[in-house]
């Protein structure tokens, strides 16, 4: 039965990290989007999918009951009782026969700050593995890490949105914006009508590098040389900031030699961007009062992508960018809640509160929230891809909740044998997704406009999502789920399912850590359009905290630190037998694995499969016209998609979405060599070759 209301309901979009605002009007025909117009992030505008997000609310499209695998072979329904006890018995099974770290757990940058915190603690507490990781680890953990290094804290963007027509200009890295953000084009705008400057770096021209004043399209997985160059040119031009260095920086000399190693003339040849263009972009960078560097997938999904973030952030630092209004680094987060989903718990090395689950007082203050001992708390565990490779071997039982791994890890097909591989699988998802398939019981849980949490978008403001209407019978939250599984496994208590309870325990568990929500309650979200954190329990309310590192960066002495680089290759280039370079990415009109947005007819007809976006000298010499299909091969598989034929690409390059399953998957070709630091898979960058393909028929 769906609850009837006379006003909107004020909640947000279920897709990307704007988490922009909207209403919801929910009727007797369903629910309606209506614009929200005050909340400042997206002032009301929305993209295709945010309005049409409604549509996988549908009982056509979306789960409505348990489902078990019979002894036929069949997913068939069942009941929760059952399905839950199928669950427990599979988990329980495999930590009696084979250790706890037999158990694995995986979840969801799209879980709300509950659900990835519930989350955390069912793992290490009602299981006790440390297996336990997220698919945010593809998202944006090179930049986390390189944060995290050179400011001692990680968050997405140190300041608010609002702040970007504000600077003199703005160098965008690997972000298609137009079409991934499509309501934070505004932002673009609203700098260049105030006289301010943007320079996309981007192999190919997409929607977003066409409004750019300077777009450079360097060789994939050459970012860090390309940021390395603008250093050096930076130095030899005499345009360094060194009050700002010797006042509020630590370790430029060691990394000034690493930058002099990449000439001018270097970089050129290993990015092809021409050298009077990198002096361009310097000027343009240099002579701005306030310039910005924001960086997304592009150069962060790399196996150099922590290094590759932190020479753009030296950029930053070397000429006085950092620390002061409407200039610095930030990371243009991806999921909906990949901010606030590696916060809490859910990451295979962290704590509730950003707190490092190596550091005794982390340890000893959650486990004092959770009421256990310390010592039962596991250590760090297996990355995301760690953790999937090590599927069926040392991980012989998985709980997945809020992730499609099938389409969206590195190296699909592997990861496909080693999901069908294990004892057992159990999934909780919205959708019967291409992982949900696998699995040995699938549970419906709730969507976006069915329940009540939070979310921080990619600023850092802590957002409530609010429940707008009933959940088909037969479908339960998460919670609930988590709630039933950690009773069936001996842990009656400290599993609540009520969602502002969650969240009151995640403030207690985050107090006095990097990532501080005890000063956040649900009142105040709603009162103020979100608070930033870190916001403390304060004798007198905290206002929160929407720019960070004005006074100080979060590091031991107050200084931001300088990290030396040097570029290297990628971990596989081009040779004889594969010498194109794929890269990968999204399309406007679907989202990430495409589990929900693929069920929608709106956004099918806009973006009805896979393509292969090349050059016409490339399509040339491989004999393909537009439109016939072309097979993509690496070394670990092969694609068959229609060739798109553009002179927006470069000649030694191919592009292909990676939304769908089946023939096209752009993930059977990516290679999943990880970043040392951030264990990020490198997407952005592997050797393939092309081959015209059979026409069907």
């Amino acid at each position: 039965m769906r609850t009837e209301t006379a006003a909107p309901v004020d909640t947000h979009c279920p897709y990307c990290s704007l988490q922009c605002g909207m209403g919801l009007q929910p009727g007797a025909g369903g629910v309606e989007v209506v614009e929200r117009t005050a909340f400042p992030v997206n002032r009301g505008a929305l993209c295709g999918k945010g309005r049409t997000a409604p549509a996988v609310l549908s009982s056509r499209v979306r789960l409505t009951e348990p489902l078990v695998r019979s002894a036929a072979g069949e997913l068939e329904p069942a009941g929760w009782e059952e399905a839950l006890d199928r669950i427990a018995d599979g988990l329980a099974g495999a930590r009696a026969g084979h250790g706890p770290d037999a158990v694995g757990v995986f979840g969801g940058g799209g879980l709300t700050n509950e659900k990835a915190y519930a989350l955390g603690k069912f793992a290490r507490v009602a299981l006790g593995t440390s297996q336990i990781d997220y698919n945010g680890r593809f998202c944006m953990a090179s930049a986390a890490a390189a944060h995290q290094r050179a400011f001692g804290l990680d968050r997405g963007l140190p300041f608010p949105l609002a702040d970007i027509p504000g600077a003199g200009c703005v160098i965008l890295v690997g972000s298609n914006l137009a079409e991934t953000m499509p309501p934070a084009v505004r932002y673009l705008t609203e700098l260049k009508e105030n006289g301010g400057t943007l320079i996309v770096i981007d192999p190919r021209r997409t929607r977003t590098a066409e409004q750019a004043d300077l777009h450079l399209a360097p060789r994939p997985g050459t970012d860090l040389a390309l940021a390395l160059g603008l250093l050096h040119l930076v130095v030899a031009e005499g345009r360094l900031d060194e009050e700002f260095i010797a006042a509020r920086t630590s370790g430029w000399p060691e990394a000034r030699a690493a930058a002099m190693a990449h000439w001018p003339e270097l970089v050129e040849r290993i990015t092809g961007v021409p050298l009077p263009q990198l002096r361009r972009a310097v000027a343009l960078f240099c002579d701005a009062s306030a310039s910005m560097v924001l960086t997304a997938r592009g150069p962060e999904q790399q196996s150099k992508g922590t290094d590759t973030v932190g020479a753009w952030i030296n950029l930053c630092l070397a000429t006085g960018n950092a620390g002061r209004p409407h200039a610095g680094y930030g990371c243009l987060t991806g999921q909906g809640n990949g901010q606030g989903g590696r916060e809490h718990g859910q990451k295979a090395d962290q704590l509730p509160g950003y707190r490092k689950l190596t550091d005794p007082a982390a340890r000893a203050h959650v486990a004092g929230v959770w009421g256990v001992d310390p010592d039962e708390l596991p250590g760090p565990g297996r990355s995301a891809y760690e953790l999937l490779d090590a599927l069926g071997s040392e991980v012989k039982a998985l709980l997945m909740m809020g992730s499609n791994p099938v389409v969206s890890a590195p190296r699909a097909a592997h990861i496909e044998e080693r999901l069908r591989s294990l004892d057992f699988l159990a999934v909780a998802d919205v959708v019967l997704s291409e992982t949900a398939q696998l699995a040995d019981v699938v549970l419906p849980v709730t969507q976006w406009a069915e329940e009540t949490g939070t979310t921080t978008n990619l600023e850092g403001r802590v957002l409530l999502r609010r429940r707008a209407l009933d959940p088909p019978p037969g479908v339960r939250s998460d919670l609930d789920v988590l709630g039933g599984l950690a009773a069936r496994l001996g842990r009656e208590k400290g599993f609540p399912t009520d969602p502002e309870e969650v969240f009151d325990e995640l403030r207690r568990a985050s107090a006095g850590g990097p990532a501080d929500y005890s000063g956040i309650t649900y009142g105040r979200i709603a009162a103020e359009d979100g608070v930033f954190w870190p916001c403390p329990d304060a004798a007198r309310p905290h206002p929160g905290t929407p720019r960070l590192f004005l006074d100080r960066f979060a590091t031991d002495d107050g200084r931001a630190r300088f990290v030396p680089v040097t570029h290297r290759p990628a971990a596989e280039e081009p040779d004889a037998d594969y010498p194109v370079l794929l890269t990968t990415g999204r399309v406007l009109a679907q989202y990430q694995s495409g589990a929900q947005t693929r069920r929608v007819d709106e956004l099918n007809t806009a973006a009805p499969g896979p393509f292969v976006q090349l050059h016409p000298q490339l399509a040339e010499r491989v004999g393909v016209a537009e439109g016939s299909p072309v097979a993509v091969v690496s070394r670990r598989g092969r694609a068959v998609a229609p060739a798109r034929i553009s002179t927006d690409i470069r000649p030694d390059t191919v592009f292909m979405p990676f939304h769908w399953p089946g023939a096209g998957r752009a993930n059977s070709l990516t290679n999943p060599a990880l970043d040392p630091t951030s264990r990020m898979p490198e997407f952005k960058v592997c050797a393939v070759r092309l081959e015209a393909a059979p026409t069907d028929g």
